[in-house]
């Protein structure tokens, strides 16, 4: 009766999941990722664009980045990009690419991701309790206008909350994932 519910809960679920996979492969690690550069707003033909539209980004090593332009015109303003990212991390610019070398991460620093990863999680698990308010204010709208019962509300809201309790573990298993990684030396 309600599988329109849950559906649209987990669909709200898994987009705040992937969000937060998103916002989790875009921290700098010590370990060399693409994805830490693919957004980084570049200038290039008049416009602003991200650099994965401007360039091939590549890991030759775990401590290396090789990011090369489709044109070789825009090779400044890729290293000016970088700078401006504020990212802690120095472009070498060599004749027609650019090298960075990832440096391995202070334990400082390492405490300072973990927080980002924490702030990060808990946004994520708001995201999800704003949508199972949403769904519960779906369903208390039918019981208000005599379409399903007191009976029916409960049992709606405890299965819910099964899959909220599921969702929940899943987030919080990502984030233990992603700390012990970021605090593996």
């Amino acid at each position: 009766m309600f599988n329109e519910y849950y559906d649209a809960f987990n669909s709200e679920f898994k987009k705040s999941v992937d969000h937060m996979d998103y916002e989790f492969s875009k921290l700098q690690t010590g370990r060399a990722s693409s994805s830490l550069f693919e957004d980084i707003s570049i200038i290039a033909y008049g416009s602003s664009q991200p650099m994965k539209n401007v360039a091939q980004i590549t890991i030759p090593d775990n401590k290396t980045v090789s990011i090369k332009p489709f044109d070789k015109s825009i090779l400044k303003s890729i290293e000016t990009g970088i700078i401006s990212a504020n990212l802690n991390l120095n472009p070498n610019t060599l004749a027609d690419s650019i090298i960075i070398n990832i440096p391995p991460l202070t334990e400082e620093r390492r405490r300072d991701l973990v927080k980002v990863v924490k702030k990060v999680s808990e946004e994520t698990k708001v995201t999800v309790r704003q949508a199972r308010q949403k769904q519960i204010q779906r369903v208390k709208d039918l019981l208000s206008s005599d379409e399903i019962s007191r009976d029916d509300m409960t049992s709606f809201e405890k299965k819910l909350q099964e899959i909220v309790d599921v969702a929940n573990t899943t987030i919080d298993n990502k984030t233990k994932e992603k700390e012990s990684d970021i605090l593996k030396v």
